[in-house]
């Protein structure tokens, strides 16, 4: 099967592009020497984990429990559910682990500590700590972060957390720098609980800019990043790959041409690409995505769908587009903004590896 047999839209993955993002993420890791615990709440791929692990000992991260089941029954034990836990959730993890899985859950509540240390099954957590994005989790300073921790008891395993406001950096200087703040702010946290006479096992911090820029992770026991897998439109402009390394893409067809006003209409909309907004306050506005040929090159410049309309994707250009060579039923890829949310729309990949020939197709996980 070719480019050319693919219904569309449809999700593509370029292999080589692929192997170079995690390449680059596992040199960053050996660099520093700490585990690589990669995030697969982009790829949900069990075909895409085993190239992100190979020659790894860090175990993965998961989002969802849909996730931790899958990637379990595909031999990946070693987990970090890395999003916060409800007690209505314990007992599908301690399942998970009575069958041979290694669930970790996250927490930074103390009733949810109590219900953690009560539960009769095997659960074991750590405390999600904040250090800036103002998300989930405790201040490294925060007195409950040590009352947590011991109301875990035995089932305490260390701390977690993840600098996801280092992407509104906009040069490598803000990405280190971040990185030191991310660095310093967990392994203080650590410190103070091992100041109480409490074991901390996991040191965990990262996100793709600081896992790749940070100057060094002393105190630190493993990285966690995702989206490096891929690539983006946004990751590209703070620093994290080159534009020619975003190795996810969406195949579009041509069904509206408006001369005109120069523009073109995509089979590809807001279900195809997300409403996704993340370069919005970059340097480069995407719009919903960028619009490049069947090869993936830009050869049409900067084509952008600056409008997604639930199937309908509106491309326009500052410069003429070339309708000549874009029939109705002309095939284009385009960018995402957000590849995490792009690829959430498809139940597979169509895999590329250097020639338009589909040279497989990966399933993912979905849904929750």
């Amino acid at each position: 099967m070719r480019l050319a047999d693919l219904p569309t839209p449809s999700l593509l993955l370029d292999l080589p592009k692929l192997r170079r993002n995690i390449a680059a993420m596992h040199e960053a890791a050996a660099r520093h020497g700490v585990a690589l615990r990669p995030h697969l709440k982009t790829a949900k791929s069990v075909d895409v984990a085993r190239l992100a692990t190979a020659g790894e000992a860090g175990g993965i991260t998961v989002s969802t429990l849909a996730e931790a089941r899958h990637f379990a029954q595909a031999g990946f034990r070693d987990q970090i559910y890395a999003v916060g836990i409800t007690p209505a959730k314990l007992d599908t993890v301690a399942e998970l682990n009575l069958r041979g899985a290694e669930v970790k859950v996250i927490t930074d509540d103390r009733d949810v500590a109590a219900a953690i240390a009560a539960h009769p099954g095997p659960v074991t957590a750590l405390v999600e700590v904040d250090v800036g994005e103002g998300r989930g989790g405790l201040g490294p300073d925060d007195p409950a972060l040590v009352a947590i921790a011991r109301h875990l008891g035995t089932r305490f395993e260390g701390v977690l957390t993840h600098a996801g406001h280092s992407y509104a950096g906009r040069s490598i200087a803000d990405m280190a720098q971040m990185a030191e703040i991310e660095r310093a702010g967990i392994v203080r946290a650590a410190e103070r609980i091992r100041t109480a006479g409490i074991p901390v096992r996991i040191v965990s911090m990262g996100s793709s800019p600081t896992a790749l820029h940070a100057a060094h992770l002393e105190g630190v026991t493993e990285l966690r990043a995702g989206v490096y897998m891929f690539g983006d439109l946004l990751q590209c402009q703070i620093g994290t790959e080159a534009r020619e390394d975003i190795a996810v893409s969406v195949l579009a067809s041509v069904i509206g041409r408006r001369p005109a006003t120069n523009q073109v209409l995509l089979d590809a909309g807001a279900l195809a690409l997300s409403k996704d907004r993340s370069t919005e306050g970059a340097p480069k506005d995407y719009g919903f995505g960028l619009v490049v040929d069947l090869a993936g090159n830009a050869t049409l410049g900067d084509a952008i769908v600056r409008r997604a309309y639930q199937e309908h994707g509106v491309v326009e250009s500052a410069a003429p587009l070339p309708f000549d060579a874009l029939p109705i039923g002309a095939r284009l890829r385009v960018l995402p903004n957000h590849s995490c949310l792009t690829a959430a729309a498809y139940p597979a990949y169509n895999v590329l590896d250097g020639s338009d020939e589909i040279v497989a197709v990966w399933p993912r996980v979905n849904y929750w």
